[in-house]
């Protein structure tokens, strides 16, 4: 299989990871707040491990170091942008607020804005390095799968209906490989590995924020004690793990 074939099976594949996340949203409905607080804590460890180590690593040594962290944090104001933008919530807000089946929207239509991105940084990161492009599609599928039970779980509550809940994950998580077509279609001809750097570096500043601003804080505010952070330290172990045995 060429890079291009593979880079967009693997953002289609951590895209339509989200419908793990609905899967079990529909068998199991809701999972307790600290299996909840784990699962999140662990995607928000895997996003920090991969960003840190791989993305913001990768993108200094290709462009920089000073230019590199300049992407990084430009990839953060924009991640920023869009939440003051199109804010979304997850469950810990589900559980306050009424109006179950438009916040379960409005979190497809947030999420899939943040998937975009993702896929177009799967299929760069592919084209350079296989392997690299395996551990991001990896964690990106990790954390879409809790995000999959935040659009799935208020809308089946709202409506009952577990067709729209199913369809409505999926929705959100083909954002995904729609970015890798885009970068594709649009990026492929310029793509130089000194713009390559910019964008991992960038994605690698978006994985950041997501994981501070959003998966962790909830995930502590789900449980309250430790399992947060006993998720965080798994999330990053495994990846460590798996970056380790693709290298």
């Amino acid at each position: 299989m060429s890079g291009m074939g593979l880079g967009l099976l693997l953002a289609t594949l951590a895209g339509l990871s989200t419908l793990l996340g609905a899967a079990a949203a529909l068998i199991a409905r809701a999972p307790g707040p600290r299996a909840m607080a784990f699962i999140l804590g662990f995607s928000g460890g895997v996003m920090l491990h991969v960003s840190y180590v791989e993305l913001l690593g990768s993108a200094t040594a290709a462009v920089g170091f000073a230019a590199g962290h300049v992407a990084f944090f430009i990839g953060m104001a924009a991640m920023f942008a869009i939440d003051v933008l199109i804010p979304h919530e997850y469950f810990a807000e589900h559980r306050r607020n009424g109006g179950l089946a438009k916040t379960g929207l409005f979190v497809a239509l947030g999420l899939g804005i943040h998937n975009f991105p993702e896929g177009m940084v799967t299929l760069a990161g592919t084209l350079q390095d296989p392997s690299m492009g395996l551990a991001i599609a990896a964690a990106v599928a990790i954390h879409n799968i809790p995000e999959g039970l935040a659009v799935a779980a208020p809308i089946l509550a709202a409506t009952g209906s577990r067709r729209k809940a199913f369809l409505w994950a999926a929705l959100s998580g083909l954002a995904e490989p729609a970015g890798a077509l885009v970068a594709a279609g649009v990026l492929l001809p310029f793509l130089t590995d000194r713009l390559l750097g910019h964008l991992l570096a960038a994605v690698g500043g978006i994985m950041v924020f997501i994981a501070l601003d959003e998966l962790i804080p909830v995930s502590r505010e789900l449980d309250g004690g430790h399992w947060a952070i006993v998720g965080v330290v798994a999330g990053m172990v495994v990846m460590a793990a798996s970056l380790g045995i693709l290298t």
